[in-house]
């Protein structure tokens, strides 16, 4: 297939396009980091990129936390404008085939269970709590200590700021689009993807990128928290495997599907930044109890749904990931 993809000299869209070469495709790299004309809103750099295209695997996003609303209106446009514009022109050029870079921010906080009330969904943690140093979420109904589990694709959505709000709307365009156009699209839902040609100090996934630089400078990395706070650390190269394999997939005309895309094996935080020192030789981390508002305490994956569907699986360890990233060269802010 000629596949375009947008956002395709970025961190996770680079190795998307290697990926897709390797497995015989022809992949079109669609980036203003490569030509500032290549925005997703423009209309008619869209409509041309689309020519002779067969399926479109849509990275290109502002992605970060945010800052408030303040920022709102650059998130919805980029991520929200942009989405529509590309849906439109697939539809109108027959491009009936998508990927599209989700993310696990959709759910806010992962999944819970407590000993007397079973599955719940706690709300924001307070700032009292976390300014007190008490970070673990607590049951919405007893007030009794939670255990934390995988969170699937059938969890309610819950986005917590503007960022995942976009990312939401985006699949629910995704999903407009496929009724409307009899076109099918796969959504894949990111947890934290690191690796090779991560950006410095990147906002996306960004603590193990914070950790290596502050390992590169001498300096111990600095943990938010207390370090316990978990997630599913995948590595890049399986999230682009992970998208060829959406792209080959059969997936029916008029659906939209979303997978996770995770390791399996929840980490915490404070384990990446250990794991990383130990792998650069550098200086322990320090424990700070800072915080972030708008931060979630334990969001890990169950990625069982894309292995039994479309028969994918991560390749790279946790620690052969570590080792490799704390050790390449990374590339410029």
């Amino acid at each position: 297939m000629r596949v375009l993809v947008t956002g395709g000299a970025g961190f996770i869209g680079s190795h998307v396009v290697d990926v897709l070469a390797e497995r015989g495709h022809a992949p079109v790299v669609f980036d203003v980091r490569d030509r500032a004309a290549d925005d997703v809103r423009d209309v008619h750099a869209v409509r041309a990129a689309l020519v002779g295209v067969d399926a479109v695997c849509h990275q290109a996003a502002m992605v970060g936390l945010g800052d408030g609303v303040a920022d709102a209106a650059a998130y919805v446009s980029r991520n929200d404008l942009g989405t529509a514009v590309l849906l439109a022109e697939m539809a109108a050029a027959g491009v009936r085939r998508l990927v599209l870079a989700g993310s696990m921010v959709v759910y806010g906080e992962g999944r819970y269970r407590c000993a007397a009330h079973g599955v719940v969904r706690p709300g924001p943690r307070a700032v009292a709590d976390l300014e007190a140093g008490r970070f673990e979420p607590r049951c919405p109904r007893c007030g009794d200590a939670l255990s934390p589990g995988l969170v699937g694709e059938d969890a309610p959505l819950d986005p917590r700021n503007v960022y995942a709000a976009t990312k939401v709307a985006q699949e629910h365009l995704a999903s407009a689009w496929a009724r409307s156009a009899d076109a099918s699209a796969v959504a894949l839902r990111y947890h934290n993807v690191y690796g090779p040609r991560m950006p410095r100090d990147t906002p996306y996934a960004g603590v193990a990128s914070f950790f290596r630089s502050a390992l590169a400078r001498g300096a111990a990395p600095r943990v938010f928290e207390d370090g316990a706070q978990r997630r599913d650390f995948v590595h890049v190269r399986d999230v682009a495997r992970a998208n060829a394999v959406a792209l080959e997939a059969d997936v029916p005309a008029g659906a939209c599907v979303a997978y996770n895309v995770g390791s399996g094996e929840p980490h915490t935080v404070g384990e990446m930044a250990a794991a990383l020192a130990r792998a650069c030789g550098g200086p322990d981390p320090q424990v700070t109890g800072e915080f972030r508002r708008g931060d979630v305490r334990h969001v890990t994956a169950d990625s069982s749904l894309l292995r039994a569907e479309l028969g994918w699986r991560p390749r790279v360890s946790f620690d052969a990931g570590v080792r490799e990233f704390a050790h390449e060269r990374p590339p410029a802010a």
